[in-house]
């Protein structure tokens, strides 16, 4: 008599962060060239939309704040980003920087490059419906993010 699937072989979640850090180590490998990982490259193209607060930056993000300030570290040391106070001294505003502007131009091929390999691997049909079940997922959670 064959055994019951484990419970983790059928957790949504587990398939997820495995396909999600699968897909995270292609990203990093190719942004590796400049000096940035995926979540650095991912905040730099969100402060690009403007000068925001650590609690905005963070929602655009899709990072928890603590996470994000772990990531921002490295971006302030580097002089992609600057950081500044709000009319409340207590706002940290970040804001991006020439240097992070040049960054970003460096990156974009190499994104490009890694969406393609994804593209490649996976099939640009698939690809698509993923990204489209992904979307639709992130709304559904939406109740969620509220309740938090």
């Amino acid at each position: 008599m064959p055994s019951p699937p484990a419970v983790e072989s059928q957790c949504t979640c587990f398939r997820l962060r495995r396909a999600a850090r699968q897909a995270s180590q292609l990203y990093d490998r190719e942004l590796a060239a400049i000096g940035l990982s995926l979540n650095e490259y991912s905040i730099l193209r969100r402060a690009q939309k403007g000068t925001r607060t650590l609690g905005e930056l963070a929602q655009a993000a899709g990072m928890d704040r603590s996470t994000l300030t772990r990531n921002l570290k490295p971006l302030l040391a580097n002089g992609l980003l600057r950081e500044a106070r709000g009319e409340d001294a207590r706002q940290r505003l970040i804001k991006l920087t020439p240097k992070g502007e040049r960054a970003i131009t460096q990156a974009i091929p190499l994104w490009q490059r890694a969406q393609a390999q994804m593209a490649a691997l996976y099939g640009a049909a698939p690809m698509q419906q993923l990204n489209q079940a992904l979307d639709a997922l992130h709304e559904a959670l939406r109740p969620l993010r509220e309740a938090a």
